[in-house]
């Protein structure tokens, strides 16, 4: 998304900070995290895995997570609840809903300067997500044009990948990806993950690939690949 597009999204939305959960672990956080959580759930819903995750005592982090809008979600129903952006069929790369993707997209981008306004520096940010939070962290990740320390995509997949190739940022061409999928998920297949990361591998970024026996959830080998992934970004 052009610049011009991004202040013009902005202004159209008024645009508020999305109402969040955030804790550090330590007193005088390094890096930020923001991490977005998937359909239907809020930002509680990976309170809990920050007190999993292997971190060294020397790596002190900020973890945001910001609660989704609520709007009503077409594949169930019309309910509303927490959503990033409206899913209209079972194959979810068919009528993505470009609007509520590129909304959510700016939300994001407001954290992020929110960020810098408290010091941390986008190169200290990580995006973090699972399923449609993920696909959220994906999207940015990519196209955001300041530099970023990497993105975080769990049981997700990557939307509007038509628009990558003239999308993408060049500050993060290099960005480091860690994407990790169920081989047994009934909501995002794997394949769809897997045809995911072969886009961005031709795009020319390269993905930390991760599988594992389970369904569409996280398990405890994933909690302590992420949070030696983490380590490595912090330089440890």
């Amino acid at each position: 998304m052009a610049a011009e597009e991004r202040d013009s999204t902005r202004k159209e939305l008024r645009l508020e900070l999305p109402s969040l959960v955030e804790l550090a672990t330590g007193a005088e956080p390094a890096g930020t995290v923001i991490w977005l959580h998937g359909l239907g759930a809020d930002g509680w819903d990976f309170v809990p895995i920050v007190r999993e995750l292997p971190l060294p005592d020397s790596l002190a982090l900020r973890f945001v997570f910001p609660h989704a809008p609520e709007r009503a979600v077409t594949i169930n129903n019309g309910m509303v609840m927490r959503a990033w952006y409206d899913i209209a069929m079972n194959d979810i790369a068919r009528l993505p809903d470009a609007r509520g993707i590129r909304e959510s997209q700016a939300q994001v981008e407001a954290l992020i300067a929110r960020e810098g306004s408290r010091g941390v520096d986008a190169a200290r940010i990580v995006l973090a997500g699972f399923s449609q939070g993920g696909a959220i962290a994906l999207h940015l990740g990519l196209r955001e044009p300041r530099r970023l320390a990497g993105v975080l995509a769990l049981s997700t997949y990557l939307p509007l990948a038509a628009s990558l190739a003239r999308e993408k940022s060049a500050p993060n061409a290099g960005l480091p990806i860690f994407m990790a999928h169920g081989s047994y998920d009934p909501v995002i297949p794997l394949a769809a993950a897997e045809t995911s990361r072969g886009v961005l591998e031709r795009e020319g970024f390269t993905v930390d690939w991760h599988v594992y026996p389970m369904p569409h959830s996280v398990c405890a080998p994933e909690i302590a690949a992420i949070g030696e992934w983490l380590d490595r970004l912090g330089g440890g």
